[in-house]
């Protein structure tokens, strides 16, 4: 395999698998295969949950103040590498550069959060609850954790995970997508280059059995997963049974709903840019747009912005839409797009086919619209997760969020209006976990959680933000007992002392 495979990182070494069996990496735009990540064998696997677990008998113990110190270099160092992460993550996965670096920045993020882990790590305390007696409860670490990540976001769901993970007092292994594991290996280096210690964060690789080792290993506490329905949901269920933490992101259907007091032009803009944006692939895009009342005229207008997009190579100039990450996922919502035809919606504009000069072999999908789709059809129930809007009508607001709370997904939504009794309507009516208003794709800052709810999560603690140290740490509470009356006053004695 030499230099052309990438490597395991396991105890502070950058090593080369000996595994049997290999999963290639290709450029989404042109389909070549550009590296190779190994299935970990279960010697590597066991080495690497082996080694955070004798690592954690004494990270556990360092200082906040230490783990702090490594957060600000590991975001210093981050920043300084935005770029060439970025470019990673554009040859792997096939978003376009500047939509790359913002998936490296909102990454930044959550670790500049992680840098505040001395307050975010404060316990409680009650003096007195008793004669003599007190009450504090300390925050501690948990113990080896996993992340297990998905492609379409090489950096930012692994800054969600170890960092939090590690600032916490933690260890972790990790298993990066085996679709795009460049950029997570870059991010290792410069988390080793900032003094986390060897053995607190291991990357393993592979797929089906390397997730089934994680969910199974006893000495594994915890596990964070995003990704798909399936996968989630088999990663929740045998980790529960395996008594283990798990915390699981998965799929969405995010609504959209335009109200006829939007402001039209800066509506329309984003929901362009997030539906189409990413070529899709994001869990907190907006696949479903509801136009409400006279809003449906506007439709048109969408449409015409929809045919001006640009597809194209991620790393070329002025590109709107790059490669989606595989043949597989092109044709799966291929088959959607064609679904919603035979059930009758409208298909307004048709990416099927599109060609980009000079990438005859690229994974291409251009911007596609369905009018008139109900929620009856396949191509509305199913994440297509592809450059895809589908579009519905309703005549009153109470309408579209009728539909929105009947949605087995919760991740997220957005309402366009410049009615601040719609907007507050909206937000307590509808059963979504993160609302955007005039924002489309409402994805929390890191102060915040990432709270979609319903069918998008399994568990009850959140990624990053309050939920995220919760689920990295543990409350020990400590009821102590000092009797007044055993306190005594002792005087200097300045006589020879005797024995008695």
């Amino acid at each position: 395999m030499s230099t052309y495979a990438t490597k395991n990182f396991i105890n502070g070494v950058f090593s080369e698998s000996e595994a049997t069996e290999w999963i290639d990496i290709h450029n989404p735009a042109t389909n070549e295969v550009i590296t190779r990540a190994p299935c970990s064998t279960n010697q590597e696997m066991q080495a690497a949950v082996d080694g955070a677990a004798q690592v954690f008998k004494t990270w556990k113990d360092s200082s906040v103040m230490t783990r702090q110190n490594i957060m600000i270099k590991l975001a210093t160092l981050l920043r300084e590498n935005q770029t060439e992460i970025a470019k990673s993550i554009t040859m792997e996965q096939g978003k376009t550069l500047p939509d790359a670096e913002g998936d490296v920045l909102r990454g930044i993020q959550v670790v500049e959060y992680a840098i505040g882990v001395p307050a975010l790590m404060l316990g409680d305390t009650a003096s007195s609850v008793a004669k003599d007696m007190d009450i504090n409860s300390f925050r501690i670490p948990i113990g080896v954790t996993a992340g297990i990540c998905p492609f379409n976001f090489p950096a930012m769901i692994p800054l969600w995970m170890f960092p939090m993970a590690i600032a916490t007092g933690n260890t972790m292994v990790m298993k990066p997508s085996e679709r795009d594991p460049g950029a997570a290996m870059m991010m290792a280096q410069l988390a080793q280059d900032a003094g986390v210690p060897d053995g607190a964060l291991q990357i393993i690789h592979g797929s089906v059995d390397c997730v089934n080792f994680i969910c199974d290993d006893p000495t594994i506490k915890a596990i964070s997963f995003v990704g798909s329905d399936h996968a989630g949901t088999h990663i929740y269920r045998r980790g529960n049974a395996a008594g283990k933490r798990v915390q699981a992101n998965m799929g969405a259907k995010n609504h959209g709903v335009i109200l006829p007091d939007a402001s039209k032009t800066q509506t329309l803009n984003q929901l362009v840019g997030a539906v189409f944006g990413a070529a899709g692939q994001r869990c907190m895009a907006l696949p479903h747009n509801i136009f409400v009342g006279q809003s449906q005229d506007w439709i048109p207008d969408i449409l015409d912005m929809a045919k001006t997009m640009k597809v194209g190579e991620g790393f070329a100039p002025g590109i709107d839409v790059g490669p989606m990450i595989s043949p597989a996922a092109v044709s799966r919502a291929e088959d959607l797009i064609q679904s919603g035809v035979d059930a009758g919606a409208d298909l307004l504009l048709d990416g099927r086919g599109v060609q980009v000069e000079g990438y005859p072999n690229g994974n291409w999908l251009g911007p596609t619209i369905l009018d008139n789709v109900t929620t009856d059809m396949e191509c509305y129930h199913e994440e297509i997760f592809a450059p895809v809007m589908t579009i519905s009508r309703a005549d009153t607001l109470d309408d579209a969020i009728d539909v929105i709370n009947a949605n087995r997904y919760g991740n997220g939504t957005a309402l366009f209006t410049n009615s601040g009794a719609a907007a507050r309507k909206f937000t307590f009516g509808v059963e979504a976990g993160q609302i955007g208003i005039n924002v489309p794709i409402p994805v929390p800052l890191p102060m915040f959680s990432f709270t979609g709810n319903k069918g998008s999560i399994l568990g009850d603690l959140n990624f990053y933000g309050k939920g995220g140290i919760q689920f990295y740490s543990q409350v020990k509470t400590v009821t102590s007992l000092w009797r007044e009356t055993d306190a005594e006053t002792l005087q200097a004695q300045t006589v020879m002392p005797t024995m008695k």
